[in-house]
């Protein structure tokens, strides 16, 4: 049996008694290879499911109960709910978010007859960046469709709820990228994603010779406490100072010629460098998959050092830990190209390394930010994962 998989049966059998008709269920963190806060901006993201994720033993019930558990923040105990409360609040903890989707599918006229027992445990690092939450998410709404027979949703339609959930039950005001990543994940492919028109393609992912290193800053970030909704409220400000002049529903409606010759209508200084990072880094991520098309990784690296630049300096989402992991990575021979990676203010680098000099990678770059920062940083040799399933429980 899967070790995850038994993880969560034995934390349900432990909680709630028995396993007798449990099923297991998976969702898939992401990583955005480039194109970062375009998502809510209208432009376009590249993003894949990796092999760590979020994985729920569950159970329908007879009555309107709902119960959580989490083997990871075990010290909340058994959370206990039900479908006639369903509000967001502090004391619900992490449970705010698989509530959530459960309110996001009634919101969508999909009400539950009866509620769950549900019990989690994730290997992706709290706080990292790397879409625990999304995760969650999405896990949630597969298992709700599983269950209810809500057949006539999509996945694409598991993603839209959950982005729904985040942005109106739990207050964070996310775009769709990475409930789209988790719900959409295909194996050894990112999906190159125009949030603007939904539009999507997989495009393979050939890195002969090298690897994808995700680089933990160790220093955890909360969004939604964090200046992540302002840098929205921002680029809000820049587009409507722009649509005084220019008919675009979006940012990303904008190539780079048109917004440097219209840049001065956006009366804020702060929003006029939040508006460039969005326009800039949208058309980065368009050339960045063409190049990787037509497998010049070593434009990908340079447009993925340069998107980190502007993360860091017109974005301001970046911070001094993630700084020295990608200013340090650039230095060392063997890296193709390194930035932040997912909301910012704390969480991972991504950096896509040559096999040979992997080892010396984490070994230099760990040194020094140890010696710089006074706490470690964690390694992490990712592999593109595929997205939601249920897992086959029998041995």
């Amino acid at each position: 049996m899967n070790e995850a998989a038994k993880i969560v049966l034995d934390a349900f059998k432990e909680k709630f008694g028995d396993t007798k008709d449990v099923r297991v269920f998976f969702a898939p963190g992401r990583v955005n290879l480039i194109g970062e806060h375009t998502d809510y901006n209208g432009g376009h993201v590249f993003p894949c499911a990796i092999s760590l994720g979020t994985y729920a033993a569950a159970r329908k019930r007879d009555d309107r109960v709902i119960r959580f558990y989490s083997v990871n923040v075990n010290r909340k105990g058994v959370v206990t709910t039900s479908l006639d409360d369903l509000v967001p609040s502090d004391e619900a903890g992490w449970t705010n978010y698989p509530k959530g989707v459960v309110w996001a599918f009634e919101k969508r006229g999909c009400k539950l007859p009866s509620g769950f027992d549900m019990v989690i445990w994730g290997d992706i690092p709290a706080g990292s960046g790397l879409s625990s939450s999304a995760s969650l998410e999405v896990l949630t709404g597969y298992m709700l469709r599983d269950f209810y027979g809500f057949s006539d949703l999509t996945n694409i339609d598991l993603a839209l709820i959950g982005q729904y959930s985040e942005n109106e039950f739990n207050g964070m005001h996310c775009g769709i990228m990475d409930q789209f990543a988790s719900a959409m994940g295909k194996e050894e492919n990112a999906i190159f994603l125009d949030t603007n028109t939904m539009e999507y393609e997989y495009a393979p992912i050939m890195l002969e010779g090298k690897k994808l290193v995700v680089t933990n800053t160790n220093k955890k970030h909360s969004l939604v406490d964090s200046e992540y909704n302002l840098r929205r409220e921002q680029c809000g400000r820049a587009l409507k100072d722009l649509q005084k002049k220019l008919d675009i529903r979006t940012l990303g409606d904008l190539d780079i010629e048109t917004y440097e010759a219209n840049k001065d209508l956006i009366e804020d200084e702060v929003c006029r460098r939040r508006a460039k990072h969005a326009v800039y880094e949208n058309q980065r991520t368009i050339r960045a998959v063409k190049a990787l098309k037509d497998g010049d990784i070593a434009e990908f690296g340079k447009l993925m050092n340069e998107s980190h630049v502007s993360l860091r300096d017109d974005y301001e989402t970046s911070c001094p830990e993630a700084d020295i992991l990608a200013e340090e990575a650039w230095k060392m021979p063997g890296v193709i190209g390194s930035r932040i990676t997912g909301g910012g203010f704390g969480g991972c680098t991504v950096s896509i390394v040559e096999d040979t000099a992997v080892s010396a990678f984490c070994e230099k770059i760990g040194k020094i930010y140890e010696e710089k920062v006074g706490y470690p940083a964690s390694f992490y040799m990712l592999e593109i994962g595929s997205g939601p399933k249920a897992i086959d429980v029998q041995e």
